[in-house]
Order: structure tokens, then C-alpha cells, then sequence
């Protein structure tokens, strides 16, 4: 792991830490170093980016607690449905488009 690679995981448990905050009001207990390992295991698997993005959408989704573990071992299911979520978004906007679009050609 290089440096700046280095730095990644705990940048995400820190992030993890100000949602968990910002949503309990109250501080998140979590060994960084022991947790570090297995988020690092997360970016490895869909890189740095998109991992921030499932922890911000893992707070948006209804799950009582928001338990870190639970998001190590289900990352790849959040990131199933935020897909899923994205693909159906944008079919919903072609749809109005093109119902836009008759309802104009019709009047």
C-alpha cells in the first residue's frame, strides 16, 4: 500500500464517524486500526471513490443503527441497489422526455 493509499481507509473511517455523528448525535465507537483493514478491503474491491459514495448512500438508506460492520459485509448489495437506483432514475427521465415530446407533437 503506498502512501497516499495509506491515508484512504482511515479518510473513509472518518467520514463514517461524521455521519454516524450527524445522524445519532452521539460519537461513533470504532477501533480504526482493526477497521481500517477491512475498508481497505472495500476500496481495494471498488476503489476509493465509489466507496465514499456507498457510505454516503448507506446513511440515506433505512438501516436501524447503521452498524460498520454491516456495511463491510453488504457493500457490495449498496452498491447493487445504488445502481439499480441510478439506472432506474435515468430510464424514469427518458420516459418523461419522450412523454414530453408526444405531448408537444400532439398539440
Amino acid at each position: 500500500m503506498a502512501k497516499a493509499d495509506a491515508k484512504q481507509p482511515y479518510a473513509l473511517l472518518s467520514l463514517y464517524e461524521k455521519l454516524y455523528s450527524d445522524k445519532y448525535q452521539k460519537t461513533a465507537r470504532l477501533n480504526k486500526f482493526k477497521e481500517k483493514w477491512a475498508m481497505q478491503d472495500v476500496i481495494e474491491s471498488v476503489g476509493y471513490d465509489r466507496a465514499r459514495v456507498l457510505l454516503e448512500y448507506y446513511f440515506r438508506v433505512t438501516k436501524q443503527g447503521h452498524p460498520l460492520q454491516w456495511f463491510f459485509y453488504n457493500f457490495d448489495r449498496l452498491d447493487d441497489m445504488l445502481l439499480q437506483s441510478e439506472e432506474d432514475m435515468q430510464r424514469r427521465r427518458k420516459l418523461r422526455e419522450a412523454t414530453k415530446k408526444m405531448v408537444e407533437d400532439n398539440s
